[in-house]
C-alpha cells in the first residue's frame, strides 16, 4: 500500500574513472571550504541618508536618560545590599525584631536623603542678566486672583 522509501544501495556497475573521481573530489573540497560570510572592508561614508541601526547592548538614549538609568541601577543595588544585610542579621540572631532592624537600617538612608535635599536647596539662585538693544518697553503687572463659589468665578484685579 505504501511506497517503499528505503534508500537503495547505488549500483556498482556505474563507477567513475580515476579522472572523473579526481574532478568530483576537488569540486566537493572546494565547495566545503568556500566562505559562507563576507565582510565589506570598504570605508563607510561620513554622511548618508540611511537611518542609524540599533546596536546590541543598551538601547540608544539621551545622556540624561543614561545618567538616570545608572543612578537607578546603583540605588537598586544599594537597596538590595541593605535589605540582604538586614535579612542575614535577623536570620543569624534568631531574635532580631524586624521593626528595630528597619529603624537601624532606615535611619542612615533617611539621613542621607534629608542631607541631599538640604544640599540641593542650598544652591544660590542664578543671577539673571538681560541685555537689550534698541527701545524697550517693560510692563510689570501684579494680578491678584480670587476664585469663589460653587460654580467657580475667577476675578482678576490689577
Amino acid at each position: 500500500m505504501h511506497p517503499d522509501t528505503t534508500p537503495q544501495p547505488a549500483s556498482t556497475d556505474a563507477g567513475l574513472s580515476a579522472a572523473q573521481a579526481e574532478t568530483e573530489a576537488r569540486r566537493i573540497i572546494d565547495n566545503a571550504y568556500r566562505p559562507t560570510a563576507y565582510r565589506d572592508d570598504s570605508p563607510v561614508p561620513a554622511r548618508g541618508d540611511a537611518p542609524p541601526v540599533a546596536q546590541p547592548g543598551r538601547p540608544p538614549m539621551s545622556q540624561g536618560a543614561t545618567d538616570a538609568s545608572v543612578l537607578m541601577l546603583a540605588g537598586g543595588t544599594a537597596t538590595t545590599m541593605v535589605g540582604g544585610t538586614a535579612a542575614v542579621l535577623m536570620y543569624v540572631s534568631q531574635f532580631a525584631d524586624p521593626i528595630v532592624c528597619g529603624l537601624v537600617f532606615g535611619a542612615p538612608t533617611a539621613l542621607v536623603l534629608a542631607l541631599a535635599r538640604l544640599a540641593a536647596r542650598a544652591k544660590p539662585a542664578p543671577a539673571i542678566h538681560q541685555h537689550y538693544e534698541g527701545p524697550v518697553y517693560q510692563d510689570q503687572r501684579n494680578v491678584h486672583t480670587s476664585t469663589r463659589g460653587v460654580w467657580a468665578k475667577t476675578n482678576n484685579h490689577q
